[in-house]
């Protein structure tokens, strides 16, 4: 029997990464789960393990030796890793810089290029020693290439996830294994409702009539992405809903 493929995914616990997590157990995938809610991680193993292996680890990202105490004890059956989904992010604070905690930039960056660095590193062993068709698939944004009010230190941490995705994929070209920078526009998932603490009417007013991307668009292009030929590698997928597009540059004019 062909031992199945096995998938790291972070941040598994809502979003991106449960909708990810959804797509390759169809696909019969093994799964490696990651999250800080183990309650949500338990219900997640529940629904999928009667289909495919799946083996979950609470983890918070930005924590090095926690994470490579999870990579260092991966059972047998799922330490031939075949992809990793960096997936755990966050936004916080979408106010102008004047008036966001410093905190809140520290816990961005802390999450979205120290917990992607740390998985990262932690899992390259294992990627290269599983060599052509293995993947890591790093989740960046729009917000990393096309600036806005309130991205500030968002949007710059998901910049480093694009030039981190280049130059891993230049470092790693003679080993088989492939980068992808894949940047969503709008998706309605918890962003949101994680960025704005909890405030229902800004998620709610956010999407309302935009038919923004969903979770599961996006676990779809994941898997695509992963599947692909050993031979081709997509350096950067920048995917936004038909409805969102550019607008003219912010001029601020001043007032008679």
């Amino acid at each position: 029997m062909t031992p199945k493929k096995v998938v790291f995914i972070t941040g598994a616990t809502s979003g991106f990464g449960r909708a990810t997590a959804r797509r390759f157990a169809q696909a019969g995938w093994a799964l490696v789960l990651t999250g800080r809610r183990e309650d949500r991680l338990q219900a997640l193993k529940e629904e999928l393990h009667d289909h495919v292996p799946v083996h979950c680890a609470v983890l918070d990202v930005r924590d090095a030796q926690a994470v490579a105490t999870v990579v260092d004890n991966l059972p047998p059956d799922f330490g031939q890793v075949t992809a990793l989904i960096n997936n755990a992010g966050l936004a916080l604070a979408p106010e102008g810089a004047p008036d966001v905690a410093l905190e809140d930039w520290h816990t961005m960056i802390d999450t979205n290029v120290t917990g992607l660095v740390n998985v990262t590193h932690a899992l390259l062993p294992r990627l290269i020693k599983t060599g052509a068709g293995a993947t890591i698939v790093n989740i960046g944004s729009i917000a990393g290439q096309w600036p806005y009010p309130g991205s500030h230190v968002y949007g710059a941490t998901k910049a480093f996830v694009q030039q981190f995705s280049y130059n891993l994929r230049c470092d790693l070209v003679s080993t088989g294994v492939r980068v992808t920078d894949l940047a969503p526009g709008m998706a309605e998932t918890e962003f949101t409702l994680v960025r704005t603490k909890g405030n229902q009417a800004a998620s709610d007013q956010l999407y309302r009539g935009a038919d923004p991307l969903t979770a599961e668009d996006i676990a779809g292009q994941i898997h695509y992405i992963v599947t692909l030929p050993p031979h081709i590698c997509i350096n950067r997928l920048e995917v936004m809903p038909q409805r969102q597009a550019w607008s003219p540059f912010l001029v601020h004019r001043e007032t008679a």
